[in-house]
């Protein structure tokens, strides 16, 4: 299984393309075929899930319930915004121009890899929530999830 990790910095031209981080091309899996989904994340950042990942986002969509109001408004709110790019001949990607304005990327974006998709962020909203994480905030949910259970000290 590829898997994305790592923080990346690229710029971006006034087309609104920017470089495609090299290190995570070499995990991009073939069965991508250099094409990804990119969305709105649920933070000011942009979700980017490689073609064969955006399959298993799709599917696990396809069981919310339409008939009730938040299996509706999760589908929504994540697939009208969703947008089909490629890597293009210098591995650059496209990111449209509304999804820019959404994450207030202007001349830089920030990679980060998030396992089975990136986010794509501003470097001043990532800095602006890293700032608003407090560290002991971080441990409680970094045990809440890895954790599974609580742990005692022993004297």
């Amino acid at each position: 299984m590829y898997s994305f990790k790592g923080q990346y910095e690229h710029s971006i031209d006034e087309k609104g393309r920017v470089s495609f981080p090299a290190k995570m091309r070499k995990l991009l899996s073939p069965d991508a075929h250099d094409r990804f989904v990119v969305v709105r994340g649920i933070e000011s950042c942009l979700y980017l899930y490689p073609e064969n990942e955006w399959q298993n986002v799709e599917s696990a969509l396809s069981k919310a319930n339409n008939f009730t109001r938040a299996g509706r408004i999760a589908k929504r709110n994540f697939l009208r915004f969703a947008e089909d790019v490629s890597l293009d001949k210098q591995n650059r990607i496209g990111i449209p121009a509304d999804h820019l304005t959404y994450a207030a990327i202007d001349s830089k974006a920030v990679f980060i890899g998030m396992g089975q998709y990136i986010e794509v962020w501003s470097p001043e909203k990532l800095n602006q929530a890293d700032e608003n994480l407090d560290p002991d905030a971080f441990e409680e949910i970094f045990e809440q999830v890895m954790g599974g259970g609580s742990t005692t000290d022993a004297d």
